[in-house]
Parts: structure tokens; sequence; C-alpha cells
């Protein structure tokens, strides 16, 4: 199929938090829209599975990576620029959302949520926009931050909702400073997705798997579209985010939620 405006023909991307759910399916899009792809995961050997497990116009290879890492960024910049010979795209994926009601939070959990949802997507960022500014022929960044950086969505969500609304102002910010050099910096906010993660957050809440069914109709209840998203609903808005299609565009958080925000 032709892209046309959106195709990624000739780019060069990194997408941390490749290998599963969001990421993979960005992963997948880009691949058959034609970019090279570099899958970063910090599981390196399914990373290296899933990029062989592409097939398209582009070509995709993995590597291990951890964004909380000083020197993760650069290592990955290395990666694309070995593979490929340059970068123009980075997609800030990588993330957790443990549910722990603050008055049961832990400083460690609290540290770990907002150093690989923010500080992690801060720096790696900071390394790819200096990787791009060296290019001199401009990039796409586009980070994943979540509708709940714009409403909290349940209890529970304390530390994740701080660092995506941090993600939320970081893009903005960043986006000031890096216009200048032809440089686009977007936000993807999704509502509820389903991916092989989805349950994760809830895994030590004390909730029976009843209570947990339960939870997550009552959450699609209150969709307007009546359904879960897909990984691909947000992959699809990321691909347009990274083409020339959005290229007079920064500084912009795009919400796929299905109509959740308006409810």
């Amino acid at each position: 199929m032709s892209w046309g405006p959106f195709s990624l023909e000739g780019k060069r991307a990194v997408v941390t938090g490749g290998a599963r759910g969001i990421g993979f399916g960005i992963a997948r899009r880009f691949v058959e829209a034609g970019a090279d792809v570099v899958i970063a995961d910090l599981d390196g050997e399914l990373a290296e599975k899933k990029a062989v497990s592409l097939a398209g116009p582009g070509e995709a290879v993995g590597m291990a990576a951890d964004v909380t890492d000083a020197g993760s960024g650069e290592a990955m910049v290395a990666r694309a620029t070995d593979a490929f010979g340059s970068v123009d795209i980075l997609v800030n994926n990588a993330g957790i959302y443990p549910q722990v009601p603050m008055l049961d939070m832990t400083v460690d959990l609290w540290d770990r949520v907002q150093n690989i949802n923010l500080k992690g997507l801060a720096f790696v960022s900071k390394a790819f926009a200096a990787a791009m500014v060296a290019q001199g022929t401009g990039g796409k960044i586009v980070n994943i931050a979540s509708i709940d950086g714009l409403h909290p969505s349940m209890v529970g969500l304390a530390a994740y909702d701080a660092s995506k609304g941090g993600v939320v102002m970081f893009t903005r910010n960043l986006a000031l400073e890096l216009g200048p050099h032809n440089i686009n910096v977007n936000a993807i906010a999704p509502g509820g997705i389903s991916t092989e993660g989805t349950a994760a957050p809830l895994e030590g809440s004390g909730m029976t798997e009843a209570e947990m069914e339960a939870m997550m109709q009552q959450f699609t209840a209150r969709i307007p579209m009546g359904r879960m998203g897909d990984p691909d609903d947000i992959a699809k808005t990321a691909v347009f985010l990274a083409s020339s299609a959005a290229d007079y565009m920064t500084g912009e958080i795009m919400v796929v939620d299905g109509g959740m925000l308006l409810s």
C-alpha cells in the first residue's frame, strides 16, 4: 500500500519499550510505512525476536535498553546510526503503571515510576535531540503520555498520573526549545488500551479476578465508543506524528481515548 504523506520511507526510528504492547504496535506500523526501526526494550532477547518477526519495506533490529541507565539514550543513538546511518525519529514509549494508593506508596516505588516514565524519557530525548541537531536534518520526537496526564482515571495511579502530567509539560517545553532546529516534539495521550500488560498494575492490589473484571467492565462502560483501544489505534497516530503530514505540528498532545475524557 502507498502511505502517501504518511510514508516513513528513508527514515530511521527508535522505539523504547518496543517489544510489547503499544511499543511493538508502533514498531510494526513504522516498518510497514517504510522506516528502519530499532526496537529497544529492557528485554533485549525479546526485542531481537520481535525485530526478526517484522516484514515490510523497512528493516528492524533489536537491542537491550534500560531508560533509567545513564547513557542509555546515547547507546540507542549509536545502535541506530551503526545499523542504519542516522536517526530521525524517537518514540518514547517505555513506561510502567503500578496501581498503588498514595497512602500505601513507598518512596522507592514513587521514584521508580518517575525515573522510568519521566526522567528516563527526558534524558533519552536529550540524547536524541543532540544527535538530531548535529545531523542538521531535523527530526521527530513522539512521547507516549496518557489521558491520566490530563485527568485522573482511577484511585491508585497518583505516581503514574504525576509522571504523565510531567510528560505533557515536558513535551510542550522541549517543543519550544527544539523548534528552531526543525525538530517536532509531540505526544499521544492514550486512553484504555488492551495489551499483554493491561492487568499487570492490578497484580498485588488484593483484588480478586472477579473484582478486576468488574472494574474493567466499569471502565469500558465510560468509553463513548464502547470498547477498549488496541495498540494499533496508537500506532497509526504515531505514524502520523512521525511523518511529513505533521510537519507543522509541535508541542501538541493528541488524545486517543475513544472519547473517554468527554464522559
